[in-house]
Parts: C-alpha cells; structure tokens; sequence
C-alpha cells in the first residue's frame, strides 16, 4: 500500500512539476513541416518554430513547439518547403527604383531585351507612339548597357536625335553612373558646347569634331537627373501623389525577392522627404533604412543627427553615403593601372577618375565619426579602395573611427590581395556586389580589367579566410533586388559564358545566406533583433520553393521566393 501511494505521489509531483514549466506565453502561429534554415552556428536547423506578436517565441523540436500551442494558435505546415530568415538589402537604391517606375525599360539579357542599338532606338519609338507622347514631352530610358549590347559602346547623342528632335531624351546606363542625352534634352538641361566639366563628372565630346556626343558621366550625369527630375515635378500636378504610388510599387519590388529590410543606398534631393512621408502614411511593410549623400545633405547633419538609428514607423536613417568613384562596367571606376580597353575618346593611360579630394574625404569622415555616425563608401575602383582605406585608417589612428560605427565599404570591385589585411585591421566592413561576376565578368576579363584583375572581383572567400565579416548586395537598379542571383555568382563564380572567373574566391552556399542575413544584420546594427531564427528576435522570413544548402549550386538562381513574411504577416505570397 505504502508502495502505492508513493507511487502516485510521485506521478502527481512529476505532473505538477510538468505543467509548472509549461510556457506562460501562447503562440499566435506556428510554422513546421520543412527545412527551417536558422543562420545559428549552434542550431542550424530546426523542426519548428513558434511566433507571438511579430516575435519569434521558440525555435527548435516539434515536441517543445506544441507546448506553446493552444486552440487560438494557427498551425501552418511548411510542406516541405524553405524557411529561413528574411533577406537583407545592405545596398540598394529604393528611391531610385521609385523614380524610375514611369522609365522606358532598356535592359538588356537576362533581366530584359534590348540588346543593341538598334533595339533600344525601336523601344523608344514604339514607346513614344504607343503612349503617344507629346512632341515636346522629356522622355527617360533606364538600364542600357554597353558591356552587353553588341556594339559594346554607348549611343551617341546622334542616335537618339534619330529618335527624335523634338522630345527631349536622356537614356541611364545601367549602372546609374552615366547617361546620354540627345540635342533636345541637353538644350533643356541648359549643357552647351562652352559647358564645362562640373567637379567630379564629365560631358562626353567627340574625339574629331570636340563636340558635346551626349554622353553624361558621375555628377554631370547626376546633376542633370536632379535638374531633370525639378522640372518634371513642376510640370505635373499630382508628381507626389505618383512618387508615392511608385514608392508603393518599388517596396512590392523588393518583397518579391525575400527581402524584409531595405536599403536606400544614396537618397537624393526630395527623397528624404518622400521617405519620411511615406513612413508617416505607414506606406511601409518593410523596414527602410536610407543613408543620405553627404556631399548634398552635409548642411543639414543638426536635424538628421536625433533620428540616427531610430526606426520611426520602418523607417531608419542608417549613415551617410558617399560615392568616391564610378563605375566599373562604365569605365568610370578610379584604379591605379589603365583600363584594358579604355573608353572612347580616353587615351590608353585612361584610369578612371576619383569623385573627392583625400582632404574633403577626411574633413567629412572626421565630421561624421566624431558625431558617431557611420557611412557607406562607394568604392569600385583600386584606387578609390586605396583613398578610403588611407583616410580611415588615418581617423583610426587618430582615434577618430572605431569598429564599432562599422563603416563598409560598398562593391569593392577591383580589389587587390593586399586591400584585405588592411580591411581587417582598419575594421570596416567590405560590401560585394558579387553578381557581378555573372552578369558582367566577361566584359571585365576581356575589356575593363583583363584576366588577372577580372579574377579577384568580389574577393568573398579571401575575406572569409582573413575572418573578415563581409555582406552582398544588389545594388538595385542596376539589377533588379535579387540576392539570389547574388548567392548564385558568389557561390559559383560562373560568367554568362560560362567562364570560372576566380575559382579560389568560391564560398558555400551557406556562407552567401549568411551575407545576406545574419552578416547583412551586423552591418546595419541590428544582430541582435535581425538576421536569424532565434527566440526574442523580429519574427521576418522568406520561404522558397528549394533548398540552397542542398540542390546543385548551379540551380540556385532558379529558386523561387513563394512568401515573404515580415513580423509575422504575410507581406508577399507568389501567385
């Protein structure tokens, strides 16, 4: 008897002891039944995970998961799909997608067809009739690109006077570094043949006759979109009414890519405004987080300064921007040995050109780190690499800069063995737009760096090996937002042709989520909320159809994002 009643005594206490450790909280949802990707080196993986307001409250076994459930709770089986955390854009240009909405469409293979010059003339006389445009009305073309086009250059001012001569045309080069405007267009922007080159930019002139040719480089290019853009706001009555709708569609943009934060990587002119407008009409699903161009905003540092790393109805002034070079693909980037092939109408010595002055740069940095604010650094070029990394080195030494503001340099294109160690012990962050080595790596192999240079673009694993935390980008629009196609070219390192370009610089598939998630977190500030699948963190995922971990890495661009999920609502389900 005494056996017996020991017995359920010991039953009862293990009972109450049970239900004592039973989760006070309640999930509202829970996910299971398929890969559950967590970015955590300690639990790669779990079987479920369990979420209470936009929360993450529990990720690991099925069994533990219940326990948090009751009748309330929604059970949502994964179904042998991919959830991992959402991705993160740590270098876009939101605003400018945005702007780019009512933009003629130029782009060529993959992402479009316009594949000569010939095709973009045509696109631009059908759009000019199927629209029907008035005769005087500024036309804007986005997304040529010479380095893929068969005639491998730009069109001239000529070309597009054969389009029309009367509407004013601009077309934007895919890297939104350059531009080429036809007579119309250059009368309206007021750019004559006594013009001069305005600082850090360039006007294009014939070699022969010294006549302007259209072509618009760095800030002559930047200055007449600007221009441009006043202009047209002017000329149209309900201008903010669409910049808020093509705000609208530029976020559904990015949330069809997976990405639950994004970036706005050099916000110009009116966009802050627009941006903060946006956030006070809770436009915004995701988390936007913009960093201003320095240069045009630096009088204005007083009143950015209290919303520094302050979301505000998902929106968050991440830094400052600066763009100290060009662009590669364009041949505008600042290296310190000649192009390959240089530019028409360069000489062979040709190298790009810097965008600041070492001076200006430390002023502004100085400026900015002692007010604890960190900056992106638009780098491509070796020589601009160079500048960035002396100027922030001489901050660090002078006890300026500290890690800890996570300064990152953004592209990091033509880098050299030598930059990485000097990344490491300066510690800034190197950002790679690593798609270039698919979409662009020919044409770096054959005309802008040659072989050698070509293959250490993007230099991912030397990073990964010096244990430099690193990030990837799109740099969207000069590609869509998609990270994956970025996971793909740094995971493969494979050109359009089907070239190898830098085989050592290959990293995991493992390695390429992490860039683009818990990696992408740390840049922003936000590990601690961010980037993974851990309990007390913002419940933001991305589903997809297959997982990168485990198909042939040369499938990977063929992954689909199927939903979007942002604190816990669905922002985005693939029809």
């Amino acid at each position: 008897m005494k056996a017996l009643i020991y017995l359920i005594f010991s039953v009862v206490l293990i009972a109450v002891s049970c239900t004592g450790r039973l989760p006070k909280e309640k999930a509202e949802i829970l996910y299971f039944g398929g890969t559950i990707l967590t970015m955590e080196d300690t639990a790669p993986q779990a079987e479920a995970v369990v979420l209470k307001n936009g929360k993450i409250l529990f990720a690991g076994t099925k069994t533990e998961a219940d326990r948090y459930t009751d009748d309330k709770t929604k059970i949502i089986n994964l179904e042998g799909r991919v959830l991992l955390p959402g991705f993160i854009d740590v270098h876009g240009h939101f605003t400018s997608r945005a702007g780019m909405m009512q933009a003629i469409d130029l782009f060529p293979e993959p992402y479009g067809t316009v594949n000569s010059i010939e095709d973009l003339q045509n696109t631009i006389r059908k759009y000019l009739k199927d629209h029907s445009v008035p005769a005087n009305q500024p036309v804007i073309g986005n997304g040529y690109d010479d380095a893929i086009m068969t005639e491998h250059r730009h069109p001239t001012r000529d070309e597009l006077d054969a389009i029309s001569k009367t509407n004013p045309i601009i077309v934007i080069h895919t890297s939104g570094h350059a531009s080429v405007a036809n007579t119309a267009m250059l009368k309206l922007l007021g750019i004559s043949e006594s013009s001069k080159d305005p600082e850090g930019g360039h006007y294009g002139r014939n070699k022969k006759t010294g006549k302007l040719n259209g072509k618009l480089e760095e800030n002559a290019s930047f200055s007449a979109l600007l221009s441009l853009t006043e202009k047209m706001s002017k000329q149209t009555g309900n201008a903010q009414a669409q910049a808020m709708e093509n705000l609208r569609e530029s976020q559904d943009e990015w949330l069809s890519y997976g990405q639950t934060t994004i970036c706005d990587g050099r916000t110009m002119g009116e966009s802050v405004a627009l941006l903060e407008k946006a956030a006070s009409e809770h436009l915004f699903k995701a988390d936007v987080v913009y960093f201003p161009d320095y240069e045009y905003f630096k009088k204005d540092l007083p009143a950015f300064k209290p919303k520094y790393m302050k979301y505000n109805n998902h929106l968050k002034l991440g830094g400052f921007k600066f763009s100290d070079d060009g662009s590669p693909q364009g041949k505008t980037a600042w290296l310190t040995q000649p192009y390959l092939v240089p530019p028409e109408g360069r000489s062979s010595d040709y190298k790009g050109f810097p965008i600041f002055t070492d001076q200006v740069l430390y002023d502004d940095l100085k400026t900015l780190f002692q007010n604890n604010i960190t900056a992106q650094l638009h780098v491509n070029g070796d020589a601009a690499i160079d500048q960035a990394l002396q100027v922030i080195g001489k901050l660090k030494e002078e006890n300026i800069y500290r890690p800890e503001l996570r300064a990152t340099l953004i592209h990091v294109q033509n880098s050299r063995p030598d930059h990485i160690q000097k990344i490491k012990n300066i510690g800034v962050i190197p950002s790679y737009f690593s798609t270039h080595v698919y979409l662009w790596g020919d044409w770096h192999y054959s005309s802008v760096f040659g072989p050698e240079r070509a293959s250490f673009i993007s230099p991912a694993n030397s990073a990964l090996q010096a244990g430099i935390i690193f990030t990837m980008h799109h740099d969207a629009p000069v590609t869509p937002p998609d990270l994956i196609t970025a996971m793909y070219s740094a995971v493969n390192r494979k050109t359009r042709s089907g070239r190898i370009l830098g085989p050592n610089e290959r990293i995991t598939p493992l390695q390429a989520l992490k860039a683009i998630t818990i990696n992408a977190a740390y840049q922003l500030q936000e590990e601690e909320r961010k980037g993974s699948i851990k309990k007390g963190k913002l419940a933001d995922f991305v589903i997809l159809d297959q997982n990168p971990l485990t198909i042939d890495p040369e499938q990977i661009r063929n992954i689909k994002v199927l939903e979007t999920i942002k604190e816990g609502v669905s922002v985005y389900r693939r029809k």
